[in-house]
């Protein structure tokens, strides 16, 4: 027979708790941002060290921070925010609606660089 006292000890060396913790981390990182921007106007920030992504709607900038920082390993000076209003289009006679979107202007720190074209 085996005491409480030997079974408490075996199953707490088995469990890695650490590693289990920072990957439910990581996961709850990756709903924040949505996708990086690819256009001429959030391209040509990255001359000022400049990343833009979308981002959840609900997400704040300290969220925003360390999801960048944790899921990219890179520093963040500054998060800066913007929410597009969806409006009314018209194609092909049909009417139709654009969602509201969030952006983030992340820029980093000298030295610090974002490669958007490959993946995570």
């Amino acid at each position: 027979m085996t005491t409480k006292k030997a079974t408490a000890e075996k199953t707490a060396e088995k469990k890695p708790a650490k590693a289990k913790a920072e990957r439910k981390d990581l996961t709850s990182l990756y709903p924040i941002i949505v996708s990086p921007v690819v256009t001429e106007k959030a391209t040509n920030g990255s001359q000022f060290n400049q990343v833009t992504f979308r981002v959840l709607s609900s997400a704040t900038k300290p969220q925003i921070r360390t999801a960048v920082e944790s899921l990219f390993k890179v520093k963040v000076m500054a998060v800066n925010t913007h929410n597009r209003r969806g409006k009314t289009k018209v194609f092909k006679g049909r009417k139709g609606f654009r969602s509201d979107v969030k952006f983030a202007i992340v820029t980093l720190a000298e030295g610090s660089k974002i490669d958007i074209t490959t993946g995570l």
